[in-house]
Formats: structure tokens, C-alpha cells, sequence
């Protein structure tokens, strides 16, 4: 069991010890340790959320054909314990070693794509994951790269311009050269699980799932991350020292995706960037709600398991995964256990999970030929919380009855809720629009939404049954 960690910065290892660093904790985040040394401050703290980029850095690891993914990461939101085996990389690397700059900087200069300057080293990164990836990137791969990088000065279209140029000249660069002394680099870090106990703090990354489930009996309180951009932000934000912390970012067993039956078994631990190609054609409600949830540098970092094992009542992948019919598989030193995601959550921040049990899995069984549709109310299309979304599910017989019908929504009430008496107001009815409309009505009885910053109770249930009318009018195309 260490109490060190170890990563790659400056093409060289470096080790914390975190019982001699008296002013690092484990969650001193990624981004204040930068900020901390003096040759690492071109990383900026814009909002200490995730919400403006600003942080952005590169975390490069192997990936499964042998060679590095890199990842852009929002530094804020990310914990000192994870990067440990990893390459950190910030923008002050990316000049090669005859002091030339990289590409995707001489681009974004020649695109005249940086004013003030104080986002420009986050727009880089997102920009050289980018790089490295792709050689011809639409616009939509290159506005999604981009997503998570706020400007308010030059405006997107030179630095859209800049990305394009960029990658026009193809991904290779000094870091193409040293890959093979990195992956060596890695592959001689210390293994096994981490134990860090600093005053007031313990943190606990184990590399496996019999370590994770007997630490979480020991400590029924501890926080469990899976990903953390949740939790990161009581640290940022609400300034609390968490007390116990289990991390289960190192758990191999969490990160597998495979097919069940014809369906999905999605590790707790997948982040969201990975699941695209699971998804596209199969689940595309899915999809879809996955392609406007936070940014390309949260979704690095997100999974399936922590939205869920948070249980937000506005949770985005909620309402899609109910409406998917999918389970939840749980873990503890007690064995394994299933639950129906329709009924996993029980109140506001609250679900069936016993406090010493981990998330092992989502299981999404195929949609059978089903219609679904995934919606998100929000007051920007990308990088916003919703102020209520709905996925919608529906099944009809030959002669156009409604068999089956799930109407999941989130932001309605303390929980992700399906809207039953409306459903039950249709099944057997004819899907039309005036059985629409007429049920559209009955949805201020499956719901008592509350006025917030995001919007007003009236709103949200008027947007609920817009949200169903639109359901019916597509499913009609």
C-alpha cells in the first residue's frame, strides 16, 4: 500500500509524498498544484467548476492499441491522486525542445485567435488533444472539442479556423517522438493501491474490487467517486475537507463495456467519452443525451456510474437510461444485487444503494424496436444544466394503439420520475394528437415542480407538455 504518488511531468517522474508536502492534501485539485509551482502557471482558474475551460490540461496514458490516448481534463475538477501513473501535460510542454512553438500555436497566432490571452492556454490544449486525434475534423467534432473553452473576446471563428489549420498538418510532433520513452516511463511506475492519510483526511484509490467493497464497510460514510466532477466541486466551491475519500478510478473491472444479451453492461467506471461507439445506432436516444452533457473535458472525466450514484433529480443520462428500461448492479463484501433504475431512486439524493455497497454496472437492455427520444430544456445548448429534460418511450400495435409507454423525467420533482398517471391515461389509447393533448393535461398531476434559478414551476410545466407534444410529432415523421 503506497502513500506516495507518482506521474509524469516534464518528461521526467515526479513524486508526492503527501506526509512531507504539509500544504498539498489529496484533494488539493491538479490545478492548485499547478498554480503552486513557479513554471506551471500558464494554467488559469477561471471558475473552479468546469464551466470555462480555462484549467485545461492534458492527461496521457496508454491506451489499448498499444500506443497513448490523450485526454484534455478540466485540472479544477481533478484530484491530485489521479493523475498517479499518468503524464501531465500543460501548455508549457508543448513547445518542442529547439524552443519552435507547437503547431497548434503557430495556428491559433496565425488565425489571429487570441486577444487578452487568459483562455488561450485551455483553448490550446482542447486544441492539441484535437491535434492529435484528427487529421481532417468536421465542425461539429471541432465545435465539440471546443465546447468546454469559453472566450469572450476574439469570438470562435478564428480559433475554429485555427483548429482546422492545425490538424490539416497531421498529428505527428515531438511528443510522437518521445511516446516510446513515455509509455516506458509508465509502465515503470510503482502499481497497486494508494492509502494516503494526511491530518483530518483519508483517501484510498484501491486497484481492486474485493479492496474497494471492504474499505467501504470500514467506512460507511466515505465519499465514493467514480470520476468525481461531482464531488470535486465541494471541494472547490463549498470549500469542505472530505473527510474519507474512496476513488475507484483505478479499478479495471469498472472500465469494461461489453454486450448482454444483446444489450449493454456498462462498467460503473467508463468515462462518458468512451462510450460513443457503443452507442451510435443502437442506443441513439442515448447518444444524444450524452453529446450536450457538460463538455468534451467533463465527459474525460465523467461516467455512468457517478451521474447515477449522485441521483440528481436533473440528472441528464436518468430520464434516458429509465426510459432504456436499464438496472443498476451493486456490490458489496455481501455479494451482488440488481435493481431496476426505475425504482432506484427513492428521494432527493437518495437511492436504494446501502452505504456498503459500490455501483458495479449499468445493464441496458436493447430497445426491441421501440421509439425513444431524449429532450434537454436548457438555457444554452451545450455545457448547461438542464432545467428539466424527458426521454420518452413508446410502443404501438398495428392499429396504432399504444402498448407500452415510459414518460421519464427529470427536474419535475426531487427525483427522476415517470409521469405514471399520464401513461396510464394512454396505454390502450390511440397515439393521435387530441389523446396527446388530452394527456398533456394530467401531467400537473404526476408532478409539483419548484420555481429555481433555472426557471419557474409554470414554465417547467408547460415545457413538460410541449416536451410530449414534440414526442408525439416526431414519432409522426
Amino acid at each position: 500500500m503506497r502513500n506516495t504518488i507518482t506521474f509524469l511531468m516534464d518528461d521526467s517522474p515526479v513524486e508526492v509524498d503527501f506526509s512531507r508536502e504539509k500544504s498539498i492534501r489529496p484533494t488539493t485539485t491538479v490545478l492548485n498544484y499547478l498554480r503552486s509551482l513557479p513554471s506551471h502557471r500558464g494554467v488559469k482558474e477561471g471558475c473552479a467548476e468546469g464551466d470555462c475551460g480555462a484549467c485545461t490540461v492534458v492527461i496521457a496514458e496508454p491506451s489499448e492499441t498499444g500506443g497513448l490516448r490523450y485526454r484534455a481534463v478540466d485540472s479544477c475538477l481533478l484530484f491530485l491522486p489521479m493523475i498517479d501513473g499518468k503524464q501531465l501535460i500543460t501548455v508549457e510542454n508543448l513547445r518542442s525542445p529547439d524552443g519552435s512553438l507547437h503547431p497548434v500555436q503557430e495556428a491559433l497566432i496565425g488565425s489571429h485567435g487570441s486577444q487578452c490571452g487568459f483562455c488561450t492556454p485551455g483553448f490550446v490544449m482542447s486544441m492539441f488533444t484535437l491535434f492529435k486525434g484528427s487529421s481532417d475534423p468536421s465542425t461539429s467534432e471541432i465545435e465539440d472539442c471546443l465546447t468546454g473553452n469559453l472566450c469572450r473576446c476574439t469570438g470562435y471563428r478564428p480559433i475554429v479556423d485555427a483548429a482546422r489549420a492545425a490538424c490539416a498538418r497531421g498529428p505527428l510532433d515531438h511528443f510522437s517522438v518521445m511516446e516510446k520513452a513515455v509509455l516506458a516511463e509508465l509502465a515503470a511506475s510503482p502499481r497497486g493501491s494508494i492509502e494516503i492519510r494526511t491530518p483530518g483526511q483519508l483517501y484510498f484509490r484501491p486497484d481492486s474490487l474485493d479492496e474497494a467493497c471492504n474499505a467501504l464497510r470500514k467506512f460507511l460514510d466515505a465519499c465514493v467517486i467514480a470520476g468525481g466532477t461531482d464531488a470535486a466541486l465541494r471541494v472547490t466551491k463549498r470549500h469542505e475537507r472530505l473527510k474519507t475519500v474512496i476513488d475507484l478510478g483505478a479499478i479495471k473491472d469498472l472500465k469494461r463495456v461489453g454486450t448482454d444479451g444483446g444489450g449493454l453492461l456498462v462498467g460503473a467506471g467508463v468515462p462518458l467519452a468512451d462510450l460513443g461507439p457503443f452507442l451510435e445506432g443502437k442506443y441513439p436516444a442515448l447518444a444524444s443525451a450524452l453529446s450536450l452533457f457538460a463538455s468534451r473535458q467533463i465527459r474525460n472525466l465523467a461516467t455512468l456510474g457517478g451521474n447515477v450514484g449522485t441521483a440528481s433529480s436533473i440528472g441528464d443520462a436518468s430520464p434516458v437510461l429509465i426510459a432504456y428500461g436499464a438496472s443498476v448492479i451493486l456490490r458489496s463484501v455481501r455479494g451482488s444485487r440488481e435493481v431496476p433504475l426505475d425504482g432506484f431512486f427513492t428521494g432527493y439524493r437518495k437511492t436504494l444503494r446501502e452505504p456498503d455497497e459500490i455501483i458495479l454496472a449499468l445493464r441496458i437492455p436493447p430497445p426491441d424496436g421501440a421509439f425513444i427520444r431524449s429532450y434537454k430544456v436548457s438555457k444554452r445548448r451545450d455545457l448547461d444544466i438542464a432545467t428539466l429534460s424527458a426521454c420518452f418511450r413508446l410502443s404501438t400495435g398495428d392499429g396504432g394503439g399504444v402498448e407500452s409507454l415510459t414518460l421519464a423525467y427529470g427536474g419535475m420533482a426531487e427525483r427522476t420520475k415517470r409521469a405514471d398517471l399520464t401513461e396510464r391515461f394512454l396505454i390502450g389509447k390511440q397515439w393521435s394528437r387530441e389523446r396527446v393533448e388530452e394527456a398533456a393535461g394530467l401531467l400537473g398531476r404526476d408532478f409539483s415542480p419548484i420555481t429555481d434559478v433555472r426557471g419557474s414551476a409554470e414554465f417547467r410545466l408547460l415545457a413538460a407538455k410541449n416536451l410530449l407534444l414534440k414526442f408525439w410529432l416526431d414519432s409522426n415523421v
